[in-house]
């Protein structure tokens, strides 16, 4: 058999047909896909090629591109390992004066595919590494930094983000190289607060062919906070010259951003006409700000699946704490339940369906009968799906302030009264809603618990001693009210969640 057949066939016999192809980019990434999937795969799938390549010599050189093209990186070892491989490789099999060309078509770096870095904080990769596997690796599809490339905290900002070989933006420009087809980018911003101003550029050359985008910033410091009402920093309003930062990306159909006021409003004015799935979380809490405003008064109407990564109460905490917002009578950010209506996802998002939030939600003493999912989007016409994180660590912290008496009680559900009462919103239960004449989403068709650790605890398999009867309890009370409305509820696997499967922990 020729060898395009034997890769076929080695790589077939190492995927699962539960999880989608790693290597798939004809498919936008949809933000309900359960992450706690990928890593143990990545495993097993890693496992099997091995086995397969220690068959035989021959064996061995069929795996070699099967083996490569999915790189996940775990620890900064590995990623000194593999750039030390390349590096190697391109010495050892190139020609005496060779091209840098020669050097990248003689090693393991043509084949990589894929390059996911997520490690633990204390295991962070060295950009010098990071820059070497990128060197060699002209044939990269998708990348993805998870907050894992090792950044000094004491060296100055000139020192930081200086012309050097490893510096933030030279690993940026060696993705975003023409000659790459970069289809899918996560990107990770370590304290640069002058991102935002070049990453246009930087993207533009790339920008053609990028399906999906994430940017994330991460500070060592406390984000500097601005009011909603100031909109940009002065330092800074001279510089964000709309014609200087617009980019066109044609292709995008998701964007998962943590960013601040000051990125958003460059992000507004880039042209993203595919874009239908959007992550979202204001990294100064500025969800009132003119960028954030700006930001879905421009995209909303396009997107159909939003999620909002900051809970109800973060949202809350800040505005009631913020010194930007006195809690003045005449001040319309005095009340958190103005919030809502100075920002109207549900107008600037007329065509979304699906919407995932978290499960801290608090109380809203102007309306105690009810609880809104987000206070950001407290209804909307057409949404049919809500996914709903967290549920497990909602349900752990509502047990540790309960009186031993109740906590005691196995039988008790009084604990999740909250919980509760924020899912039956979902379905338009309680009385004295704000929209009394219809539900807040009346073509609503699926809830989800898109957490695995409330997954278990459904099922009896948690840490937490049990199983719990009030915690199957809890579920066959929502369970019931979904079927009153004609809703269905699921798991973290988007599998229905029956009475038989709850029956059967009791």
């Amino acid at each position: 058999l020729p060898l395009e057949l034997w890769t076929l066939i080695l790589r077939h016999a190492c995927t699962s047909l539960s999880i989608p192809d790693p290597l798939d980019t004809s498919q936008p990434i949809s933000f309900l896909t359960p992450t706690h999937l990928h890593r143990s795969h990545y495993a097993a799938s890693m496992r099997q090629k091995c086995n397969f390549s220690l068959v035989s010599k021959r064996w061995h050189s069929f795996t070699q591109e099967v083996l490569y093209e999915f790189v996940w990186i775990s620890c900064a070892a590995q990623a000194k390992a593999l750039a030390l491989t390349l590096l190697s490789q391109a010495c050892q099999y190139a020609p005496l004066n060779p091209t840098k060309e020669v050097m990248i078509g003689c090693q393991s770096g043509r084949y990589i595919r894929r390059l996911h870095i997520e490690t633990s904080t204390l295991e962070r990769c060295d950009p010098t590494d990071l820059r070497t596997i990128l060197d060699y690796s002209p044939r990269l599809l998708i990348y993805s930094d998870q907050r894992s490339i090792r950044r000094s905290l004491y060296a100055s900002t000139a020192e930081k983000y200086s012309d050097h070989y490893s510096s933030p933006q030279k690993l940026l420009s060696a993705l975003a190289h023409p000659n790459n087809n970069l289809r899918r980018l996560s990107w990770t911003n370590y304290d640069d607060a002058s991102f935002h101003l070049h990453m246009s550029p930087t993207l533009r050359s790339t920008s053609a062919n990028l399906e999906f985008l994430e940017l994330t910033f991460v500070s060592a410091n406390p984000p500097h906070r601005f009011p909603p009402s100031i909109g940009l920093p002065v330092h800074l309003s001279g510089d964000l010259d709309p014609s200087a930062h617009a980019l066109a990306l044609p292709n995008l159909r998701s964007l998962k951003v943590t960013l601040d006021n000051d990125a958003f409003s460059v992000l507004s004015t880039w042209s993203m006409p595919r874009l239908v799935n959007l992550s979202v979380v204001s990294a100064d809490f500025s969800y009132a700000g003119e960028g954030f405003a700006q930001f879905f008064r421009v995209h909303g109407s396009i997107l159909n699946q939003l999620e909002l990564g900051h809970s109800s109460s973060s949202i809350e905490e800040h505005w009631l704490t913020s010194s930007a917002f006195p809690l003045l009578p005449n001040n319309p950010n005095s009340q958190n339940h103005n919030l809502s209506a100075s920002i109207p996802l549900a107008k600037w998002c007329p065509n979304l369906t699906q919407f995932v939030c978290s499960a801290d939600a608090e109380w809203n003493w102007r309306t105690p009968d009810w609880i809104a999912p987000h206070i950001l989007l407290p209804a909307h016409p057409t949404l049919e799906f809500i996914g709903i994180r967290d549920i497990d660590l909602r349900m752990l912290s509502d047990l540790e302030v309960v009186p031993d008496r109740i906590h005691r009680d196995l039988t008790n559900e009084a604990p999740f009264f909250r919980l509760k009462g924020q899912i039956e919103t979902l379905l338009g239960l309680p009385q004295g809603l704000p929209t009394a004449s219809s539900k807040p989403f009346p073509g609503l068709k699926y809830v989800r618990d898109m957490s695995l650790g409330s997954h278990l605890m459904r099922m009896g398999r948690s840490a937490i001693e049990g199983p719990e009867l009030r915690v199957v309890k809890f579920w066959e009370n929502i369970l019931e009210s979904c079927k009153g409305q004609d809703v269905w509820l699921e798991d973290c696997y988007g599998v229905n969640v029956t009475r038989r499967d709850l029956g059967k922990v009791k």
